[in-house]
């Protein structure tokens, strides 16, 4: 009983690591996108697949997207 309370409390951290970490790279990325969308560097729309690769991928997710809206 006591290592199936050990493990729940294990994975309740991980996730909540893993969250914040998305957050934070989204975050981070929503800012880098929306400032070059302002600027007219390039046009990003932001649907739910690109803000996945956003979030998982942050700043490197954010170049990938402005060198797939060049091709």
């Amino acid at each position: 009983m006591i290592l199936l309370i050990i493990a729940a409390v294990i994975v309740v951290k991980l996730t909540f690591a893993v969250l914040r970490w998305m957050a934070v790279n989204a975050i981070i990325g929503l800012i880098l996108v929306g400032i070059l969308n302002y600027l007219g560097v390039t046009h990003i729309e932001l649907d739910l697949i690109n803000f996945l690769i956003i979030a998982v991928g942050g700043i490197l997710g954010v170049f990938l997207l402005i060198f797939l809206s060049f091709l």
